[in-house]
């Protein structure tokens, strides 16, 4: 699978909030997110560009590994693969024995939507910030999907910079 996402930062949070609902787009939840990110003792995620998290949020937690980032038409695209785990604790304890480090912590307040087969997070970021992340997930056609998400933005009002890397990346170069 390969994830298409813009990630944008604002200052119109509501006002995209209702474009999103004006276009016919539907609130699934608001939920405050913990992601928790490693770094492996064989090789430095931070020169491979990939990504190990642990994402706890609320009783979900999720285990995320994500690829080194490709760019396509001012879209993110990596690989993404996800596994929902019973226990962020136990699992930590898994990677600490088997020599993973934590790198750091990133937590936000993420408001979901959906939108045809689009999903649309508003985030309010510790230490960061308000953003926008307009994502579609495809098998096969990125610059079709990458095109999609651009008229989405569009639509909805997006304007900005587009920024290719990650929370964990924006908060790290800020220390």
């Amino acid at each position: 699978m390969l994830e298409i996402e813009i990630k944008v930062k604002i200052s119109n949070i509501d006002e995209i909030k209702s474009q999103i609902l004006n276009i016919g787009g539907k609130h699934s939840e608001t939920v405050i997110e913990e992601d928790l990110y490693y770094n492996a003792p064989h090789r430095d995620f931070g020169i491979t560009d990939e990504a190990l998290r642990v994402r706890s949020a609320g009783e979900r937690t999720i285990l995320t590994y994500k690829g080194p980032k490709n760019t396509l038409m001012g879209s993110k695209i990596r690989e993404e693969c996800n596994v929902t785990l019973d226990s962020a604790k136990e699992f930590d304890t898994i990677l600490l024995r088997l020599g993973f480090k934590p790198v750091a912590r990133v937590r936000k307040l993420r408001q979901y939507y959906t939108y045809q087969d689009f999903s649309i997070a508003l985030d309010q970021v510790d230490g960061l910030g308000e953003f926008i992340e307009i994502e579609l997930i495809t098998e096969n056609d990125a610059s079709a999907a990458a095109k999609r998400v651009d008229e989405l933005a569009e639509k909805i009002g997006v304007v900005g910079e587009r920024i290719s890397i990650s929370y964990l990346e924006l908060l790290m170069s800020a220390h």
